[in-house]
């Protein structure tokens, strides 16, 4: 699947490349996409992630696309993403965390990755237990849960769809 999205990304004249590293005996992802342009790579979105050897081990940290990238690069690099964990780990769900900054963005950030297919599985505040996540993702927020797969095929339909 992987190698599949590579070539389709090429034929939009999009560049799609992992980076992983193993430090400690865990997967460590940076996957962007780019665009050649006069001898340059320009960037137009990424997702930074990291996984443990577990079927809910794939944590999601980053994900950005940046303003003028075309029509489904969010989806290319979501469904990309999905497809590494599945083809390279035992990781079959993801975790993220809508961070609670402001309110108002914070509601937009658990719209949207629900609609990308992620529920939410409870509050990460201030207290003692909530400590190693809020560590791991740097604040408080939503903690949400997706299913890689139907993550994936929700993202590579709207890939597809944006190539017609």
């Amino acid at each position: 699947m992987l190698d599949q999205l590579e070539k389709q990304a090429r034929q939009r004249d999009l560049l799609l490349r992992l980076q992983v590293a193993r430090p400690l005996g865990l997967w460590s992802l940076r996957l962007v996409v780019a665009r050649s342009h006069s001898q340059r790579l320009q960037l137009l979105g990424e997702m930074k992630a990291w996984a443990y050897s577990a079927p809910r081990g794939l944590q999601l940290d980053t994900m950005r696309v940046l303003p003028g990238a075309p029509a489904g690069c969010g989806d290319l690099i979501w469904a990309a993403t999905m497809a590494w964990a599945m083809e390279s780990t035992p990781c079959r769900k993801a975790r993220l965390l809508a961070i609670r900054d402001d309110e108002r963005q914070h509601q937009r950030l658990v719209r949207y990755f629900r609609w990308r297919g992620f529920e939410p599985l409870r509050e990460v505040q201030a207290a003692l237990w909530d400590l190693p996540l809020r560590m791991v993702w740097g604040g408080a927020g939503e903690l949400m849960l997706g299913d890689c797969e139907q993550v994936r095929d929700r993202a590579l339909m709207r890939w597809h769809q944006s190539a017609a």
